[in-house]
């Protein structure tokens, strides 16, 4: 029997490109030409961006075999989704509603996120400070440990028990002392890859149009995991119902994007430059086809990198953290754990 867990997503990014099944494989075709080929039972989903097809033979092959195919526009806006029956246990999901109902037991489940979410964002302000910080200025090292102190101060916050929205609230202020020194952490000095606020519909810089790109693929991911385990990704405790928002994935991702999509070291390794964006008419920016692919494939060597899971005490790929932390949520919504416990890196 497969494990899906351990299953990989197929990104396919070139426009035009065609993906068809032949035999027990998923093939992609650029001009007729062969480019890629992957066995199905590799797979876990398969992401195409932008104007690519998927023949109606795959379609049926990956509902099939339980492989999601999630439709995005080429800059990573969400189309659509098409996968099989749910399998998911309709206990578990019955129990999930019941503690999104409870604004208590919300709030508790949202407390330990942000206790994670502001944890992780510190250990990446400190890794900034460490690695580079000699080469700030005195206001900007200032700044940085000011907002370390802050985020120490949120999640310290949180471990007392509060309302949901004093919860929300705080997380809020987290986020502020977050981005509000963001720009800090980008080593290049060039104009065009500052960092001056959080944009997100549409990304109004090269930076943020760079996060944006990383937090839908990792959304991907942890929607992926939540549906593997039978949570259902819509139904969040931190995040509140909202038609076509998937909360709980929202939910899931807040601990892991500081440490899997904020670090921007394609930024300063120079890999990622202005001629990789595009700049719109109404203000948005946005990558350009050959600087996702590039994204891309960085994203996967990163999900390939190991860590010891504080809470499991074992060794695992940085890409399986999603489906662990899914997997430990499910266990926390059905009582078999005592609270959940999240992922905060050392």
């Amino acid at each position: 029997m497969v494990d899906r867990r351990h299953l990989n997503t197929l990104y396919v990014s070139t426009e035009g490109a065609y993906v068809r099944k032949d035999g027990e494989n998923a093939v992609v075709e650029v001009d007729g030409g062969e480019r890629l080929r992957v066995p199905l039972h590799k797979l876990g989903s398969i992401a195409p961006f932008g104007r690519v097809t998927i023949s109606t033979g795959l379609m049926a092959a990956a509902v099939e075999s339980g492989i999601a195919i999630t439709h995005f526009s080429d800059n990573g806006r969400f189309l659509a989704r098409v996968e099989g029956p749910v399998s998911g246990n309709v206990l578990l999901r019955r129990d999930q509603f019941r503690v999104h109902e409870s604004e208590a037991a919300s709030a508790n489940f949202a407390a330990v996120i942000i206790i994670a979410k502001a944890s992780n964002q510190r250990a990446v302000l400190q890794r900034a400070l460490r690695d580079h910080g000699d080469g700030l200025d005195q206001t900007a090292r200032d700044a940085l440990h000011s907002s370390v102190e802050h985020l120490a101060d949120a999640a310290r916050r949180c471990l007392k028990p509060r309302a949901l929205d004093e919860v929300r609230g705080v997380e809020g202020e987290a986020a502020r002392a977050y981005f509000g020194v963001f720009d800090h952490l980008i080593c290049v000095k060039e104009p065009g890859l500052r960092f001056g606020a959080r944009s997100r519909r549409p990304p109004l810089d090269a930076v943020n149009a760079l996060l944006s790109f990383l937090y839908t693929l990792l959304a991907h991911d942890c929607r992926s995991a939540l549906e593997g385990v039978g949570l259902d990704p819509a139904v969040g405790f931190l995040h509140r119902l909202r038609p076509g928002r998937p909360s709980l994935a929202l939910d899931l991702m807040e601990e892991l994007r500081p440490h899997l999509a904020d670090r921007l070291a394609l930024i300063n390794r120079g890999e990622i430059g202005v001629s990789d964006f595009r700049l719109f008419e109404n203000g948005a920016v946005l990558l350009n086809d050959d600087a996702r692919k590039q994204v891309l494939v960085a994203f996967q060597e990163r999900k390939r990198e190991e860590i010891e899971h504080p809470f499991l005490k074992e060794k695992l790929a940085i890409g399986l953290l999603p489906h662990i932390q899914a997997r430990l949520l499910a266990k926390a919504v059905r009582g078999d754990l005592d609270g959940y416990p999240p992922m905060i890196w050392k």
